[in-house]
């Protein structure tokens, strides 16, 4: 079984965490690297409006630039809508959509089948330190 290339676990998880950051809702990281050649992983998020699906897209191209390796995507789609925008970083593939286009089109389901790669956001997990304290 091929499974992502570390390259695309670190993309992926600043990605989330750059579109946690955004209030992003139903964050996923799907290992799609056995199911197809073309990426390694996927990178699901929704938002309930077109001005924060925008605001997520651009955190997340922020944050990949900010790396130390820096990723810059070598195509951006859907941006105009601001329903759908894909951000193409060859190892990783960005999805923020709508939350209406997410239900629609149901990728989560279309790639059931493929392992996830877990993320949590680190705001919950210092939430959450600070409740056991």
């Amino acid at each position: 079984m091929v499974t992502a290339s570390d390259r695309a676990r670190e993309l992926a998880t600043a990605a989330a965490q750059a579109a946690a950051d955004k209030k992003a809702q139903d964050i996923v990281i799907i290992d799609v690297a056995d199911q197809l050649v073309i990426t390694d992983a996927f990178l699901l998020a929704s938002a309930p409006n077109e001005r924060q699906v925008t605001a997520i897209v651009d955190a997340i191209e922020e944050a990949l630039a900010s790396l130390p390796e820096k990723a810059k995507p070598v195509r951006r789609e859907g941006e105009r809508a601001g329903r759908w925008v894909l951000l193409d970083y060859v190892d990783l593939v960005v999805h923020v959509q709508h939350t209406e286009e997410r239900e629609f089109y149901a990728l989560d389901r279309l790639w059931k089948d493929c392992p996830t790669i877990p993320f949590v956001d680190r705001d919950l997990v210092e939430a959450e330190a600070g409740i056991a304290e």
